[in-house]
């Protein structure tokens, strides 16, 4: 029984061939519109009446929100695979922008077909119940680490989501082009500006990460791993002291 547990284990498609598979199963069950959009196009907009789900095929999103002082608050990155729009389904309307960061293209999905054609095709459910279970737990762990990491930490933290991500899409993770100024990885993580870039420059002075050029988004990882090791040691209490 171990032997046979472990093989599965073993056999599992990698994110890859799931977002590959899942997009796949999308285009030929569904009447699927493709739609191509650039940097700062809005593809569903918060209290706009809700109909559709949009998934990523190509591109990043990043999901807005106003906050109590009406300021616009980075809630949510997205990827190739993810679906946006599921914060509609419960009330009716959309309760964020979706906002393209550079240019890429998301599927419509109106909402009524797919629950019709899952009928006939199960997996298209269970498809939008995993992308459900992705999400929450997303908002899980961004939650857990605003409450409890030190700004380093979250920094480099962020860093390596990033990395895994487009890992996980099959892109190279030793160099990532971040989409985001310094202020708005600062305004998704809970914290300012100026911390941000402390935070990077540490990062940069222990060879964590390498700048290509001074002042532009294109980050040199060396090893991903790191990354992880200087999350540990920020974590600490020496580190986390010296953050207050």
């Amino acid at each position: 029984m171990e032997h046979q547990s472990s093989a599965r284990v073993t056999n599992d498609p990698s994110p890859a061939q799931r977002i590959a598979t899942m997009l796949a199963l999308l285009q030929d069950t569904l009447p699927v519109q493709k739609r191509l959009v650039h940097a700062g196009d809005i593809v569903c907009q918060v209290g706009q009446r809700f109909h559709s789900l949009y998934v990523v095929n190509s591109g990043l999103f990043k999901m807005v929100n106003l906050s109590d002082q009406g300021r616009e608050q980075v809630v949510g990155l997205h990827f190739r695979g993810d679906w946006l729009g599921l914060d509609g389904i419960a009330t009716g309307r959309y309760g964020c922008d979706a906002v393209a960061m550079d240019t890429g293209e998301v599927w419509v999905i109106p909402y009524a077909t797919l629950l019709e054609t899952s009928i006939r095709t199960p997996a298209l459910l269970t498809a939008l119940h995993q992308a459900m279970s992705r999400e929450l737990a997303r908002d899980h762990d961004s939650m857990l680490s605003l409450c409890t990491l030190p700004a380093d930490a979250r920094v480099a933290g962020f860093l390596r989501y990033w990395a895994d991500n487009v890992s996980q899409r099959g892109q190279r993770c030793d160099q990532i082009t971040l989409r985001m100024t310094r202020a708005e990885i600062g305004n998704y993580l809970g914290m300012t500006l100026e911390t941000v870039s402390r935070a990077l420059s540490r990062m940069a002075r222990g060879d964590v990460i390498r700048f290509n050029e001074k002042g532009r988004r294109d980050i040199q990882i060396p090893q991903v791993e790191a990354l992880t090791a200087f999350m540990q040691r920020a974590k600490g209490p020496t580190a986390a002291a010296a953050l207050h």
